[in-house]
This record gives C-alpha cells, sequence and structure tokens, in this order.
C-alpha cells in the first residue's frame, strides 16, 4: 500500500474500496442465488449457513472462516507481519455484512427446475460474475488491503518459498474439498447447487470479464488520485525522472539499441531484472515464470498481486499471467518514479501512459534484416527462423493486445518509430538523443 498519499486521496481510495466490496457482495449474491455452485472461497461458509444445524448467515460464515486466515497470518509471519494488515478484519466484517445485506436484497432472484428456469439461472450467474468481475478491477484500483482469502496463499508461498500459483490451487481444491465433505455430513450427498458446474465457471469468467473491464477504468484512476498526474503527482512535471520505454520487433535490435541508450544516457537499464524482481514477489522463480511474459493462456489459478501488497478481491480467480503482468507494471511504475531510466518492453509504454516526461519508442525492421540476426545469435536453420520471428512478434502483439486494448505496432501509441534495416543502431541512438524531451536525464 501506498504510504506517500495525501489524507484526502485516502479517504477516496478507502471509500471506493467499500463501495466496491458491495458490489462484490451483491456479485456474489446473485450467483449464488443461482444455485448451480459458489466460488471456491465462499463454498464452506455457503455450504453452512444452508446447513440445518446451521447458526449463523453466509456473513458471519465468512467473517469466521477469514478471521481464521488473519490468524495463520500472524502466525506465520510472526514479527514480520505488518500491523496495518489486520485491518483486514475491519474488511472481512464488511464484506460478510454486505453479502448477507445483498443476499437480502436478491432474494427474489430464485428459480425453480424448469427449462426456463434453468436458462435464468444460467443469465444469472453470467451477470452475477460480470457484477463480480467489474468488482474486482475496481477493488485492485483502490489499492489499500489485501483480503484474508488471498493474503494466507501469499504468505504461505513466501514462508515456505513455494510457487503461489501452486498453493492458490490447492488452497482453492482444499475449500472446495471441505464443501463437499459439509455436504455429505449435512445432507449425506453431494450438493451440486452448492458446489457445481457453477464453481468451475466462476474461476475462469471473472477473470475474463476482469481483464475487459480493466482498460476502461482510467477515469476511476484520475478520480482517486484527485486528477494528478501519476506516479510524480507532488512533483512539477520538469522535476520528474525522464523514462524511455522501448517495445522492439524479435530480430529489429532494439534490446541492443536500448543497452547503448542507457549507456550513453548514464541511466539505469531494466529488461529481465523487472522479471526477478516480480518472481521474488510472487514466490516464485524466474525460470518458471520466463515463459508466461507472452503468454496469453486462460488457464491457471493465481490472483493478483497489485501495488504495493494492495487490494487482492476475495472472489478473484485469475491467471498467473494476470499476476505477472500486475507485479511487473507495479515494479515499473515505481522504477519510474524513483530516477531516469531505460525500460524494454512489457507493455511499459502503456503503463506509463500517465507518466509526465516519459519517450516511449518503438524499434522495427524488415524481415530480411530480422532473419540475418535471428539466424545469427540463435543458431537456428533458415527454414525455422521466419516461423521464430512471426511467433514471437504475434506473441508480443497479442499479449499487448490484450492488456492494452491497442494495437502494438500502431505508430500512434509512440513518440518515435525507428526502422533498423535503414537505420545503424548507433545512428538510432543519436536521432532519440536528439528527440528527447530537452531537460537533462536526472
Amino acid at each position: 500500500m501506498n504510504t506517500t498519499r495525501d489524507f484526502r486521496e485516502q479517504i477516496r481510495r478507502y471509500a471506493a474500496f467499500v463501495l466496491s466490496l458491495f458490489i462484490l457482495a451483491l456479485g456474489v449474491a446473485l450467483t449464488l442465488r443461482a444455485d448451480l455452485g459458489s466460488s471456491p472461497i465462499s463454498c464452506p461458509p455457503y455450504v453452512l449457513s444452508r446447513a440445518p444445524q446451521g447458526g449463523l448467515t453466509i456473513g458471519g460464515y465468512i467473517f469466521c472462516m477469514q478471521f481464521f486466515f488473519v490468524a495463520a497470518q500472524v502466525a506465520l509471519l510472526r514479527k514480520d507481519f505488518q500491523k496495518i494488515q489486520l485491518l483486514q478484519l475491519g474488511v472481512c466484517l464488511l464484506f460478510g455484512s454486505f453479502t448477507d445485506l445483498a443476499m437480502f436484497l436478491t432474494e427474489p432472484f430464485q428459480w425453480d427446475n424448469t427449462l426456463i428456469g434453468y436458462t435464468c439461472r444460467w443469465l444469472q450467474l453470467v451477470f452475477g460474475g460480470a457484477i463480480l468481475g467489474v468488482g474486482v478491477a475496481w477493488e485492485v484500483r483502490c489499492d489499500v488491503l489485501m483480503i484474508p482469502g488471498e493474503g494466507l496463499p501469499a504468505t504461505i508461498a513466501k514462508v515456505f518459498h513455494i510457487d503461489f500459483g501452486k498453493v492458490k490451487i490447492v488452497f482453492d481444491v482444499i475449500l472446495v474439498l471441505a464443501a463437499i465433505v459439509l455436504c455429505y455430513v449435512f445432507w449425506g450427498r453431494w450438493r451440486w447447487d452448492m458446489v457445481g458446474i457453477g464453481t468451475l465457471f466462476s474461476m475462469f469468467y471473472v477473470g475474463i470479464i476482469v481483464r475487459m473491464v480493466n482498460p476502461h477504468l482510467s477515469w476511476l484512476d484520475n478520480w482517486l488520485t484527485g486528477g494528478q498526474t501519476p506516479p510524480a503527482a507532488t512533483a512539477a512535471v520538469s522535476d520528474a525522472p525522464l523514462v524511455i520505454t522501448v517495445s522492439r520487433q524479435y530480430g529489429s535490435g532494439g534490446h541492443e539499441l536500448a543497452e547503448q541508450l542507457a549507456r550513453t544516457l548514464h541511466i539505469p537499464f531494466y529488461d529481465k531484472s523487472i522479471l526477478f524482481a516480480a518472481a521474488r514477489e510472487l514466490g516464485t522463480s524466474p525460470e518458471h515464470l520466463l515463459p508466461k511474459e507472452q503468454s496469453v493462456s486462460n488457464t491457471g489459478m493465481l490472483n493478483m498481486i497489485v501495488e504495493n501488497g494492495g487490494g487482492v478481491s476475495p472472489e478473484m480467480s485469475l491467471s498467473e499471467d494476470d499476476a505477472l503482468f500486475m507485479a511487473e507494471s507495479r515494479i515499473i511504475r515505481a522504477l519510474a518514479a524513483r530516477k531516469s531510466c531505460v525500460i524494454v518492453g512489457r507493455c511499459a509504454d502503456f503503463v506509463l501512459k500517465d507518466h509526465p516526461r516519459c519517450f516511449r519508442v518503438f524499434v522495427r525492421s524488415e524481415l530480411d534484416f530480422a532473419r540475418k540476426r535471428v539466424a545469427g545469435y540463435t543458431q537456428l536453420p533458415l527454414a525455422e527462423v521466419d516461423r521464430a520471428i512471426l511467433q514471437v512478434n504475434r506473441e508480443r502483439a497479442n499479449h499487448y493486445r490484450r492488456y492494452t486494448g491497442r494495437k502494438w505496432d500502431d505508430a500512434r501509441n509512440y513518440d518515435l518509430v525507428l526502422n533498423t534495416s535503414c537505420i545503424p543502431i548507433d545512428r538510432a541512438v543519436a536521432l532519440i538523443r536528439t528527440a528527447l524531451p530537452r531537460k537533462k536525464a536526472a
């Protein structure tokens, strides 16, 4: 959580965060009322609340379960547990109360088992999942507190040095299995209306909605910051660090160009080091994350790690690729706020779209030029070189479109586009230096 915000911004963020909890609770209630199965984190509380011997509401059981999650974090982290994270208990209380309120408000939205009723239940599941996705994207933008349901898996991953993705999968499976066991304890059979196809559907559908909604919430960022320009909201634009982002086609020499540019300007160069930092934050290894940097897989069960250890939704079931992108984005913004630098790839031009002194470069080349370079440093047979170039460029383009909604090679996204087939790298570096904003690098 960012501690440099002024009081008014903190008030706006917490107010928006509380609203996001209600949106999430409404989405949870609508999906539960569909009677097609609850999400993993809601499974045990929902089953207990429906049990004949149940003494609490679903909100009450949610609070009890997540109180245990916080206690487990304290036990595992001990002196490393941040005291501010005790506010997670307040979040649990609010979310539980909002869930009970939303269950009351959605009570009329229950359907029978006729064809029309079953169709309405699926439509309600889809609509409720969409509301959940909006709530997730909204809550992440607030960047205030971590939710216990995600804090415990993150703590386990950190303490035992296990990949967070694996921990989250096992954690969710345990919750679902516990709910199934409770079904047999109370009813002697598996209740598909509580743990069913809707459970699996929610795991993937909510993540898709989040990715669709997220690019359209920039207005919320502006409101949360009071219209200031992050990440240099408290500094004059002329005093902000100069950050140069370099996007490049495979084989164009863009990486070499970026390194040379950083050397000539005497400023840091960041590429794989961002991945290593993200790996540390996610409790995994760089080797595990490397194939995922430009993956567009929709599978996986890793939840987002957001800005400075901030909010992670109790209903978020996003892919490991999304978690990596969010972790790298947080690191990129932190680097760009600190001092002038050159950053290669990782959608940095988009991540820093609001940075007051970001200069965006795109490096391209003709296929013949790229073919010779790639053949030289990969030792691939010429027959495979073209396929490799097309594949890498396609992955980069798909990755960029997925997280930005923009076309990767669209010149309108950049301040300068260079063709290294025509301009030698040394000359390209000189051109960039000439085109940079008129201020010495900080």
